[in-house]
């Protein structure tokens, strides 16, 4: 059963998607790409060999099976809730929404169609993270008992770029924190206490965080991120019985560097194919093809905690 996809929004995450597909193996097209008229998708879609059309028309496509929403996160809402009333599944940029209420809107209303849809949380699908995953369940790490690390992207503020701009979902929180919240959360669960410290752009607009993250038993995570340095965007869990090094960038991890007492660190190499968003690819597609309407690795009740810790932070750092 070959699952046919659409992309709505021509830009730059699309175009990144878009060249992913040449390594998602068989039973996976790329057949569409909508737009609005200012655009101006006729070059996306002539790169590519894709149809171009409007959103209602690519929503209402018979076609297309699934819809990959790569528009600026405060386009979401709006471009979520019309695919999802068309019944068209659908996978999300992250962040998924800029507020908690909008996140909870698509989810209801996903829900409700019981139409498929996940957070592009591309990461969680790499070999590398199955990798871990197997560390923890086989107890080679023992009791997982902290996550520590970060993800800087030093930028020069502009006010003009939509990084730094509100109204179109700006800031280091929606942009980097999403990937150490959702980190974090997988790896220990939802935390019971948050604090946060940082600092904000010339315009007001979040621009560094650090995070702390408080659990049970005195479990912990300290995660940090910012517009405002250069920095590894290094992550490290730790357990009881040993620990594991996802050296930079984390986000992208194709290898991990296992450290247990009394012997030598043993890297583990994870090859990935591309870039490494095929493998979201291939995992939504056969969650379509066995009929799910959401993901078991990226489930949307943890999309929507992360986002009330976002929300939650940038209220700290309002304030």
């Amino acid at each position: 059963m070959t699952i046919r996809w659409a992309i709505a929004g021509p830009g730059a995450q699309a175009t990144v998607m878009a060249e992913e597909f040449a390594h998602a193996g068989d039973g996976i097209e790329l057949m569409a790409v909508g737009a609005r008229p200012e655009d101006h998708g006729e070059a996306f879609a002539e790169r590519f060999g894709l149809r171009l059309m409007d959103y209602d028309k690519l929503f209402a496509a018979e076609d297309v099976d699934v819809v990959y929403l790569a528009t600026p996160h405060a386009f979401h809402t709006d471009l979520a809730l019309r695919a999802i009333e068309a019944g068209k599944a659908l996978v999300v940029e992250k962040s998924f929404t800029t507020t908690l209420t909008d996140t909870q809107r698509i989810i209801d209303a996903a829900r409700e169609c019981d139409v498929f849809c996940m957070e592009a949380m591309w990461t969680r699908f790499l070999p590398a993270y199955d990798t871990l995953r197997r560390l923890m369940s086989d107890g080679v790490l023992g009791e997982v008992r902290s996550v520590q690390g970060d993800l800087t992207a030093h930028r020069d503020f502009d006010d003009r770029n939509r990084l730094f701009n509100a109204a179109m979902g700006g800031g280091a929180m929606l942009d980097l924190g999403v990937y150490c919240l959702h980190m974090a959360t997988d790896l220990l669960g939802l935390p019971e206490r948050l604090a946060v410290t940082g600092g904000t752009m010339p315009n007001g607009v979040d621009g560094e965080a650090g995070m702390l993250l408080g659990y049970p038993n005195g479990r912990f995570a300290t995660l940090g991120i910012s517009f405002k340095t250069y920095g590894p965007g290094r992550m490290a869990v730790m357990g009881t019985e040993a620990w594991v090094d996802i050296p930079p960038r984390f986000h992208r991890m194709d290898k991990l560097v296992l450290y247990r007492p009394g012997t030598e660190a043993q890297q583990i190499d994870c090859p990935r194919v591309g870039l490494g968003y095929s493998y979201e690819l291939r995992h939504v597609s056969e969650c379509l093809r066995l009929g799910l309407t959401e993901s078991p690795l990226m489930p949307l009740t943890e999309t929507l905690e992360v986002q009330k810790l976002m929300q939650q932070a940038l209220e700290s750092l309002r304030n």
